[in-house]
């Protein structure tokens, strides 16, 4: 059984997507990402080998931990125990990539419902955070067993929308892989997704650079 959450959490000015996820049988990790702008400000993982090899561990009880832990993590934020890590974390992301464009998805919680893609996507300059024209944005679901990719360029506001159906998923890691070139300059943001078998339409993704 694979589990997850997604929560928006505002805090002051600032947005932050937390998605918790459950990596499955074969990944037996509980794991938390916040984003923001489509970066990774903060990660939690935890390991459940040990509890899984336990027969009287239930489903029901891994559901439990993955929303504990979402939880625990919204809460550090509201309470500010992360205030510093974050700011750390987005100060080092500013410094490493002073130039060029910056994508963002706009949607991070509801990117994918019933089997349908739906993007909204925004390119700006990151010397000042205007829109940039023109740049060539693409979509694709990697680890797909189509691995089509789907595109657009971006409008007068640095706006971009890109959908399409959900392919058919194979079994390996998925991730929702968004790329954008202007000129000489490139980004590309990834959400990893978690799949089910059974279920391919309501999977759900997070992201991850």
């Amino acid at each position: 059984m694979s589990s997850g959450f997604n929560t928006d959490i505002k805090v002051g000015e600032q947005v932050f997507h937390v998605q918790t996820e459950d990596r499955g049988p074969a990944h037996p990790i509980i794991d938390t990402a916040v984003y923001q702008n489509g970066r990774i400000l903060h990660r939690r993982a935890f390991n459940y080998t040990e509890l899984s090899s336990c027969d009287s561990f239930t489903d029901e009880d891994l559901r439990f931990r993955v929303e504990e832990q979402h939880r625990a993590v919204i809460e550090d934020i509201r309470s500010g125990a992360l205030d510093t890590e974050i700011a750390s974390a987005s100060a080092a992301t500013q410094a490493t990539r002073p130039g060029g464009i910056q994508l963002q998805l706009l949607n991070p919680g509801s990117w994918l419902s019933a089997g349908k893609v739906s993007l909204e996507i925004e390119v700006s300059r990151r010397a000042d955070r205007q829109p940039h024209v023109g740049a060539s944005v693409e979509a694709l679901i990697e680890g797909s067993l189509d691995g089509t990719r789907h595109s657009a360029t971006s409008d007068d506001q640095g706006r971009v929308r890109i959908q399409f159906p959900l392919p058919p998923l194979g079994k390996g890691d998925l991730a929702l892989v968004i790329q954008a070139k202007a000129d000489t300059w490139k980004d590309e943001i990834r959400f990893i997704m978690r799949s089910r078998p059974k279920e391919s339409s309501s999977s759900s993704a997070t992201p991850a650079p």
